[in-house]
């Protein structure tokens, strides 16, 4: 018997929304604004979904606590300059219907701020969609299990009852720690051999192969 889940908890970017470009680029020329070492696109890309600040240090570990407010001031200025034209991946909106039709709950864990994530749900329109959203600066952030257990806290849900959907090693691991079920996407920020390093239900290449699975067991 195929476990079912009662709720489904996204996270945002690079599993819903197609950013990871748009934060990777922001990440590394706003480095180079500051004459840091300019990190890899594949270490800019493992860090997101991590806290802003998580991110910065270990993107770009040299950095010092008194530059840290200029880095913060460079990145949301690349990165605002192309969060408007940002937009959920084929297939998204409809498979977000359609778990609503199916009476499943929806909610969102991210590593976005609070002010960034609204923002974004009132951009997509999708703000009444989940029923309850984390994010990383009302607590510890991903890998830690803290966003999961606040969420399952609220709704009055084990985490054995949800299932975490990302596309880094921080949902997954997040989901481990807190000991919820993960299904890992493979066409956001994390290649496929990372992802392979921690428990997954499955990893799926595309939001067809997702929706296929999440309907199947909500």
């Amino acid at each position: 018997m195929k476990q079912r889940f009662r709720l489904v908890v996204f996270d945002w970017d690079g599993t819903l929304i197609d950013s990871t470009a748009a934060i990777v680029h922001a990440i590394r020329a706003s480095a180079a604004d500051l004459g840091l070492p300019v990190p890899t696109r594949e270490q800019a890309s493992h860090v997101i979904g991590l806290g802003l600040f998580e991110a910065i240090r270990a993107a770009v570990p040299t950095i010092d606590r008194a530059r840290m407010p200029a880095y913060i001031e460079r990145y949301r200025h690349y990165y605002l300059r192309r969060d408007a034209d940002l937009a959920p991946f084929d297939g998204v909106p409809q498979l977000l219907s359609e778990l609503a039709d199916s009476g499943a709950w929806l909610a969102v864990a991210t590593g976005k701020s609070r002010v960034g994530l609204n923002r974004a749900l009132d951009q997509m329109g999708w703000t009444a969609r989940f029923l309850t959203t984390r994010c990383a600066d009302e607590g510890a952030p991903k890998p830690d299990p803290w966003m999961l257990r606040d969420i399952g806290d609220e709704l009055g849900i084990d985490p054995s009852a949800m299932v975490m959907i990302g596309d880094t090693t921080h949902d997954l691991g997040m989901a481990r720690a807190a000991g919820a079920s993960a299904i890992a996407v493979a066409y956001g920020a994390h290649p496929r051999e990372a992802l392979e390093t921690e428990p997954a239900l499955a990893i799926v290449d595309t939001v067809s192969e997702l929706r296929e699975m999440l309907l199947a067991r909500v």
